[in-house]
C-alpha cells in the first residue's frame, strides 16, 4: 500500500477520518515502541502493511496516513517489557484493539495465541508466548462520522415524567413475527416502525438497553456451548457491538445504531445505555491479551499490592484504573462520543461503586465524579447507577452524589418482602411509596433520584417471581449453583406452571398488585421489557448466558389481558401528576385545604400515629394524597394540579375493612382501581364516612369527584 506518511497528532485518540486520511493515536506510558498493522476486508491474517509510529508526544504513540478510507481494519503491536512481577506484560506478538475504536469488524475467536503466555506453562503467566493472535483476534475499523441527523435533537424528557423499559437490543425483537427476519435481533429492529408503536402504546419514554458496547464471550462459556448474552464484558467502550448489526461490520453498525436511535427519537423515546467501565473483558491475570492488558497494563487496571495480580471489585477478574488521568480520559471520551457522536439520552454505569473507589472505599468525592459533575456535555444526560460492587463497603443505595439517579435495590427488596406478607413492612413500605426520602432527601435530591424497580435483567422475571420459590438455572451448566438464591418471591402454592386456576388467579393479582405498585410510587418506574405481557424464563434467574428462548421474548404467548391492563396502568400514571412528582411531600397543611398533601389513615379514617409503624404485624394501609398539595409548576409556569386520591394497600392474607375519611378531604369517591379486576375504569360510587372491603392481598385506588 502506498500512502503518504505524517507525524499526526496525539488527540483526538483512536482512528480519526478527516476526509483525506487518518490520523492514529494511542496512548501507552510505559510502551517502548508501537507498530500499526493495516489488514485487507477478507482476512483475518493477511497485513497489507504496517507502520512504526514514531512520535510521541505526552504519552500519546501518534502518526498520520494520506489516502486511509473509511472501513480500513486495523490493530497494534506494542513493545516493552513482559516483567508480569512489575505489572508489564507487553507482548507484541499478540495484535491489540484500538481502546478508541469506533467500529469492530468481528468478535473473538478462541484459541490459545489469544493468551501472552503460554498456556500450561509450569511458571503459569509468568512464561513468554511468541504465537501470532493476529488470526484470532477482531480487527479495528476506521470510520467516516458523517450522518445525516436531520433535525435530531435531545428530548430532554423530564426526569420524574419518565418511565423506563429495561430490554435486550436482541432478545426484544428475535422471535418477533412482525419484523423481517433478516433484521430481526439488530439495531435496525429495535428502531424498526413495529417496535417503536409497541412502545409507544405501552407508555415506554426510554428504552435502556442491556450494553451495547462491543462485548467478549469468555471461553468457558464458548466451550459449554453458551454465550455471554446480557454483555457485559465491554473490550471496547466506542463500539456498537457487531452481533446486532444487520447493516455490516466495517462500520456499517454505527450507522445502523444511528438510525435506530433518530427513529426512536422521531417517536419521543429516549436512548439509555447500560455501560460497563468498571473493568473490561480481559479477566484477571489468567486471562487473554485483547487491548487494555498488552498497551499498557500498568496503566489499566487497578493492581495489587503484588502487580502481578488484579484488584477485583467487580466479581469479572479486573478493576479499571479510574484513578490514572488517562483512563479518567477514555471513560470521559467515551461518555461525550455516545451522547455527541451517536445522540444518546443517557446512562446507566454497571458496578458505579467500583468507578468511585479512590484507595479502597468508595468515595463520593471521587475525581469520576469531580469529573462528570463539571463536563458540559455529560452532566446534561440522565445518568443512574448501580449503586453498588462486591467490593467491602460496596453497597451504596442512597450515597450517589447529586446529579445521580439509582437503581433503588432497597425499593426491589422492601416491594417483593411486602407483597410476600413478611412482618415489620409498612414503615418501610411507605418509605419507598413515596420516594424513599430517608435515602435521597439530602443533598438536594429529589424524588427522581430514586429509579423504582421490582424486576431486572438479572433475576426472576415478574412472572417467574410469583409462580417460583427457588431458582431454576440448570441450563446454565453450574449444577444450579449460579444465581441468588435468596429471590423474595413465592409461588402461590405451586412451584412453576400449575393448572390449579385459584393458584393462576392469585399470580395474576399478584402481577398486578407488584405493578400498581410500581406505577404508583414517587421516582421513576423501571420495567423489563416482557413482564408487562407475563414472560417466563422458566425459572432461571441468572441468564446471562443464555441467547436462546429463555431470555428472548417470546411474542406468540403474549398475556394480552396483563398487557392491556399495564398500557391502562402507566397511561393513567402518566395523567396524573400527584404520582410523579417533582418535589418531596412536605406532610404540611395546604393553603385554601387546610389538609396535608399526604396523610396516613388507620382502617377506621383516624390518622396513624408513629407507634402504628411499628405494628410488626401490620399488613394493610391507606394513604390520602393531595392533588392541590403538588407544590410544583409547570414548563409554562402554571400550577400544577390534580384530583385527590385514596390509595388502600392490603398484603394480609384476610380481607379488611376500611373506612372512608370525613368530607373535608373529599365528598365523593369513585373507584378507579382494583388489582381483582384487570381494568381501569369508573367502578362503584363512595361518600365520605362510608365503609369498603378491601379483599385479601389487594390494591384499590379511589378518585375524588
Amino acid at each position: 500500500m502506498e500512502t503518504k506518511i505524517y507525524t499526526g497528532n496525539p488527540y483526538p485518540l483512536g482512528a480519526t477520518y478527516d476526509g483525506k486520511g487518518v490520523n492514529f493515536a494511542l496512548f501507552s506510558e510505559y510502551a517502548e515502541a508501537v507498530e500499526l498493522y493495516l489488514y485487507d476486508d477478507n482476512s483475518e491474517s493477511t497485513e497489507i502493511a504496517k507502520f512504526k509510529l514514531t512520535e510521541k508526544t505526552h504519552q500519546v504513540w501518534h502518526i498520520y496516513l494520506l489516502g486511509i478510507q473509511p472501513g480500513q481494519r486495523y490493530g497494534y503491536r506494542v513493545y516493552g517489557p513482559y516483567n508480569p512481577s512489575q505489572g508489564h506484560r507487553f507482548n507484541p506478538h499478540k495484535l491489540l484493539i484500538d481502546p478508541y475504536a469506533k467500529a469492530i469488524s468481528g468478535t473473538v475467536q478462541w484459541d490459545n495465541a489469544l493468551f501472552a503466555y503460554q498456556i500450561g506453562a509450569e511458571d503459569a503467566d509468568l512464561s513468554l508466548d511468541t504465537s501470532d493472535s493476529a488470526p484470532f483476534i477482531p480487527k479495528a475499523v476506521v470510520v467516516d462520522s458523517d450522518f445525516d441527523w436531520e433535525d435530531d435533537k435531545p428530548l430532554r424528557v423530564p426526569m420524574h415524567e419518565s418511565v423506563i423499559y429495561e430490554t435486550h437490543v436482541k432478545g426484544f425483537t428475535a422471535m418477533h413475527p412482525d419484523i423481517p427476519q433478516e433484521i430481526r435481533g439488530t439495531y435496525a429492529a429495535m428502531g424498526h416502525p413495529v417496535t417503536i408503536k409497541y412502545l409507544k402504546e405501552l407508555g415506554i419514554t426510554a428504552v435502556e438497553l442491556l450494553p451495547v458496547h462491543h462485548f467478549l464471550t469468555d471461553r468457558h462459556l464458548k466451550d459449554k456451548g453458551l454465550t455471554n448474552y446480557w454483555g457485559y464484558n465491554s473490550v471496547g467502550f466506542f463500539a456498537p457491538d457487531v452481533r446486532y448489526s444487520s447493516a455490516g461490520t466495517h462500520g456499517e453498525q454505527v450507522i445502523e445504531f444511528k438510525e435506530m436511535v433518530k427513529s426512536l427519537h422521531k417517536a419521543g423515546i429516549e436512548v439509555i445505555l447500560d455501560v460497563v467501565y468498571n473493568h473490561t473483558g480481559e479477566g484477571n491475570e489468567m486471562g487473554p491479551t485483547l487491548s487494555f492488558r498488552g498497551i499498557d497494563n500498568v496503566s489499566y487496571y487497578r493492581l495489587a499490592e503484588d502487580p502481578r495480580y488484579y484488584m477485583d471489585f467487580t466479581g469479572t477478574g479486573n478493576t479499571l484504573n479510574t484513578r490514572q488521568p488517562n483512563v479518567l480520559r477514555l471513560i470521559m471520551d467515551s461518555l461525550r462520543y455516545w451522547i455527541q457522536e451517536m445522540h444518546v439520552d443517557g446512562f446507566r454505569f454497571d458496578l458505579a461503586s467500583a468507578l468511585a473507589r479512590e484507595l479502597h472505599d468508595v468515595d463520593k468525592l471521587s475525581s469520576f465524579f469531580d469529573v462528570i459533575h463539571q463536563d458540559p456535555v455529560i452532566s446534561q444526560v440522565k445518568l443512574i447507577a448501580e449503586p453498588w460492587d462486591i467490593g467491602a463497603g460496596g453497597y451504596q443505595v442512597g450515597e450517589f452524589p447529586a446529579g445521580w439517579a439509582e437503581w433503588n435495590g432497597k425499593y426491589r427488596d422492601c416491594i417483593r418482602d411486602y407483597w410476600i406478607g413478611a412482618d415489620n413492612m409498612i414503615a418501610e413500605f411507605a418509605n419507598r411509596l413515596t420516594g424513599s426520602s430517608d435515602l435521597y432527601r439530602g443533598d438536594n435530591r429529589t424524588p427522581s433520584a430514586s429509579i423504582n424497580f421490582i424486576t431486572a435483567h438479572d433475576g426472576f422475571t415478574l412472572h417467574d417471581l410469583v409462580s417460583y420459590n427457588d431458582k431454576h438455572n440448570e441450563a446454565n451448566g453450574e449444577s444450579n449453583n449460579d444465581g441468588e438464591s435468596h429471590n423474595r418471591s413465592w409461588n402461590c402454592g405451586a412451584e412453576g406452571p400449575t393448572d390449579d386456576s385459584s393458584i393462576n388467579a392469585l399470580r395474576e393479582k399478584q402481577k398486578r398488585n407488584l405493578l400498581v405498585t410500581l406505577f404508583l410510587s414517587q421516582g421513576v418506574p423501571m420495567m423489563v421489557a416482557g413482564d408487562e405481557f407475563g414472560r417466563t424464563q422458566q425459572g432461571n434467574n441468572n441468564a446471562y448466558c443464555q441467547d436462546n428462548e429463555i431470555s428472548w421474548l417470546d411474542w406468540t404467548n403474549v398475556d394480552n389481558i396483563l398487557l392491556d391492563f399495564t398500557k391502562q396502568l402507566i397511561n393513567f400514571r402518566l395523567s396524573h401528576p400527584v404520582f410523579c412528582r417533582r418535589k418531596w411531600f412536605q406532610g404540611l397543611p395546604i393553603r385554601g385545604t387546610g389538609v396535608e398533601d399526604i396523610i396516613w389513615f388507620l382502617p377506621d379514617a383516624s390518622e396513624m400515629d408513629d407507634h402504628h409503624w411499628q405494628e410488626d404485624y401490620a399488613r394493610s394501609l391507606a394513604v390520602f394524597f393531595n392533588g392541590q398539595g403538588i407544590r410544583a409548576v409547570d414548563a409554562q409556569g402554571e400550577k400544577v394540579v390534580d384530583n385527590n386520591f385514596y390509595l388502600l394497600f392490603n398484603a394480609y392474607w384476610e380481607d379488611v375493612e376500611y373506612k372512608f375519611p370525613e368530607e373535608r378531604y373529599a365528598l365523593n369517591w369513585c373507584k378507579v382501581l382494583d388489582t381483582n379486576q384487570h381494568t381501569i375504569k369508573d367502578f362503584e360510587q363512595y361518600s365520605a364516612g362510608d365503609t369498603v372491603l378491601v379483599p385479601s392481598r389487594s390494591i384499590l385506588l379511589f378518585q375524588s369527584q
